[in-house]
């Protein structure tokens, strides 16, 4: 397989991957933002595929299996029966698909506004970071070492 077909997807698995975002986030009128959706978010997913592409291929397949049919031509409560299933399995799939939707939805501009933050990329200028309780990272301190000093 090349690297272009390992990156995109067929327009079924864009329809699927369009219903499994839209139940996942779906648009919000009151918080002004799109769903996952949105043809902008989709865009940006099907071009940030990349490493993941397999396993999200594999997951919309998934998706598929457990709808009985295609997911997106599913009624909302059978694709929704479907979603839960799969979110029950757990996997690498899952994840990858979940990681694609989230990571794609949350760098929105539109989405970035509704969250009172610039929508800037984090460097170089950063983020403020809210100081927390460090003792959280007591029992990874404690942890004996894990690693191999380098030559």
């Amino acid at each position: 397989m090349s690297q272009t077909q390992t990156e995109t997807l067929s327009p079924e698995q864009q329809r699927t991957l369009a219903s499994v975002a839209a139940l996942m986030i779906p648009a919000s009128a009151e918080f002004g933002v799109p769903g996952a959706d949105d043809p902008t978010i989709l865009a940006d997913m099907l071009k940030s595929l990349g490493r993941d592409g397999l396993p999200v291929r594999e997951a919309l397949a998934r998706l598929d299996t457990l709808a009985a049919g295609r997911f997106a031509e599913a009624a909302k409560a059978r694709q929704e029966e479907a979603a839960a299933a799969f979110r029950a399995e757990g996997g690498a799939p899952l994840a990858a698909l979940s990681r694609l939707i989230l990571q794609c939805y949350y760098r929105d501009d539109r989405v970035m506004l509704s969250l009172n933050m610039e929508a800037r990329p984090p460097f170089p200028k950063g983020h403020v970071v809210e100081q927390g309780d460090w003792s959280l990272l007591d029992p990874v301190r404690k942890r004996p070492k894990m690693w191999r000093d380098a030559p």
